[in-house]
């Protein structure tokens, strides 16, 4: 490839966080989950009304988070 940043994928690009009330939302559910298990916190995520992508992204793939 000619142009290096064309093999970044979406994952790579970090953008600016916005939504500061669903990172709170998304912190409380990570750090329940050795407490109440993965289910019940996408559960609670969900009754939040945290986007699903989001919700699966910080809940399954960890390394995908801001910090």
């Amino acid at each position: 490839m000619s142009n290096p940043s064309a093999a970044l994928n979406r994952h790579d690009i970090k953008h600016p966080r916005t939504d500061f009330r669903t990172r709170d939302v998304v912190n409380q559910a990570i750090a329940s989950i050795p407490t109440v298990g993965l289910q019940r916190a996408a559960e609670f995520l969900s009754a939040m009304n945290v986007p699903a992508d989001v919700a699966i992204r910080t809940l399954v793939y960890p390394n995908r988070r801001r910090h």
